[in-house]
């Protein structure tokens, strides 16, 4: 068995620790499933029957969408608290990857409501535990001071958009050449493949990635698993009794996490296990959690409206064959591949002159609300006449918004964390994400292909909106943050 000295020293991978590679290809594979399956998933809910699909209401389809997509980033948190107090990261990360695969599974085989209900129930617990997890296994590869360490996420982060590339190419064509189920099917032997591979290549990560930080006491277990089924029984009422149905989910998922989010800031900004330092430091953090809640809102819709936009209105006529819809969902990740480290080069040689982070999050929101304005041109162009090269361009510019925004969102909540509440602010970035995704379902339920320039142009004025307001609070803001660029 590997020590953890062993794993570090390891460089096995092109310089790096074996395991590295592991963790590469179970995220990669996910990532495949993951953008695979929504790449497909919103056109599986509102299609008719003749089509292969289930034939919901267009604005139910897109809800249920949304509020997965919130429900996988509330899991996130979840998952993180299971690996921190129960289980470890290594053995939250392989439960999760089992429990997509059977998502999957389910998507494939069961039939109708049911296997969409089962299938995005089990991939949303898992992908939320293993997106919570992989991540900080990586960083268990790495001694403190290790000069490998930045180009080794760098390495984990090219398998998250190879497979966010390629998932949605190999689903769509499947659906659009066999059927829906041929598609979640590939989703599924995407995961099943990630997760051999990853299962040959345990033993190579080391005895931290199975640690527990900080275990919970055996006298509260038993009050955890006790709290824990009383949550699921509850869920599955209301499921049942139709108290919570595709019409209202979205609503449901955003007042949750809402409630969720406001609970979190009280009970920080309420200890006395803070500072006065600490304190205003958090109150910094609201203005930009609601600014990463807007953008997410926008930029998720990539898997709501824009699919409807891709499926109705985009011309994918390429030289008399017509592209399949899940293809759009391709093109992001390739700019993220292509521009990302040239954005980071760009950060590190500014060095002290970059923008704060703050000024980060303005350009990010204003970005994606001039995404959003740039679809009023053609408004009203007619069916499937959007020119697919303008599709592009918008979704370049999408790219550009997370960017500057997504990426050092993470970073600034530890960076404002008090202390004594380091996982409680990393849980409000996820919850955030979760926010505005669950809110870009909400959202969608009020875009109509038939009358689309005041749904573009609303959506993109308020975050242009938000964003302006958010850049005239910015001194206020690094005035707050105690120091914190």
């Amino acid at each position: 068995m590997s020590t953890s000295t062993e794993v570090q020293q390891d460089t096995r991978f092109f310089g790096h620790p074996r395991g590295l590679a592991n963790l590469f290809g179970i995220e990669m594979w996910e990532r495949f499933s993951f953008y695979g399956m929504l790449g497909i998933l919103a056109l599986y809910l509102y299609r008719t029957a003749a089509e292969g699909g289930l034939g919901l209401p267009q604005e139910d389809a897109l809800g249920i969408v949304g509020a997965y997509g919130g429900l996988v980033y509330l899991f996130a948190v979840v998952g993180a608290w299971v690996a921190d107090r129960l289980l470890g990261s290594e053995r939250t990360l392989f439960s999760s990857a089992v429990l997509i695969m059977i998502g999957h599974i389910s998507l494939a085989v069961l039939p109708g409501l049911v296997g969409v209900g089962v299938g995005l129930a089990c991939v949303a617990v898992g992908s939320g535990g293993l997106k919570a997890n992989a991540t900080a296994i990586v960083g268990t590869l790495y001694a403190e001071g290790d000069e490998r360490r930045d180009a080794g996420f760098t390495i984990f982060y090219m398998g998250v958009n190879l497979g966010a590339f390629v998932g949605p190419l190999l689903t769509g064509w499947a659906q659009k050449d066999v059927g829906f189920h041929l598609g979640f099917g590939l989703a599924a032997i995407g995961m099943a493949l990630g997760l051999v591979q990853y299962t040959l290549g345990r033993k190579n990560l080391g005895e931290r990635a199975k640690a527990v930080p900080d275990p919970l006491p055996a006298s509260r277990r038993l009050l955890a698993a006790g709290v824990a089924l009383v949550l699921v029984a509850v869920v599955l009422v209301l499921l049942l009794t139709g108290v919570v149905n595709p019409g209202n989910l979205a609503d449901v998922v955003v007042w949750v996490v809402g409630i969720i989010s406001v609970s979190y800031f009280v009970i920080i900004l309420a200890s006395r296990k803070i500072t006065g330092d600490e304190r205003s430091r958090v109150f910094s953090f609201i203005p930009m959690w609601i600014a990463s809640a807007v953008f997410f809102s926008l930029y998720q819709q990539q898997f709501t409206v824009v699919e409807v936009y891709s499926d109705q209105r985009l011309d994918r006529n390429l030289f008399g064959w017509e592209m399949p819809v899940a293809w759009v969902n391709s093109i992001n990740p390739v700019f993220i591949i292509v521009f990302a480290p040239l954005l980071a080069a760009l950060w590190t040689k500014l060095g002290e002159r970059q923008p704060s982070t703050p000024m980060k999050f303005v350009i990010g929101t204003v970005l994606m609300g001039v995404a959003f304005l740039l679809f009023l041109p053609m408004a009203g162009s007619g069916e499937n006449a959007s020119p697919l090269l303008a599709l592009i361009g918008i979704l370049f510019v999408f790219t550009m918004a997370e960017l500057c925004l997504s990426p050092v969102g993470l970073s600034l909540s530890t960076k404002l964390a008090p202390a004594a509440f380091p996982t409680q602010m990393v849980a409000l970035n996820f919850l955030s994400v979760s926010f505005g995704t669950a809110m870009s379902g909400k959202l969608s339920e009020y875009y109509s292909v038939d009358d689309e320039a005041p749904y573009f142009g609303t959506v993109g004025g308020i975050a242009v909106a938000v964003g302006v307001l958010l850049f005239l609070g910015i001194p206020f803001i690094r005035k707050l943050m105690k120091g914190v660029h």
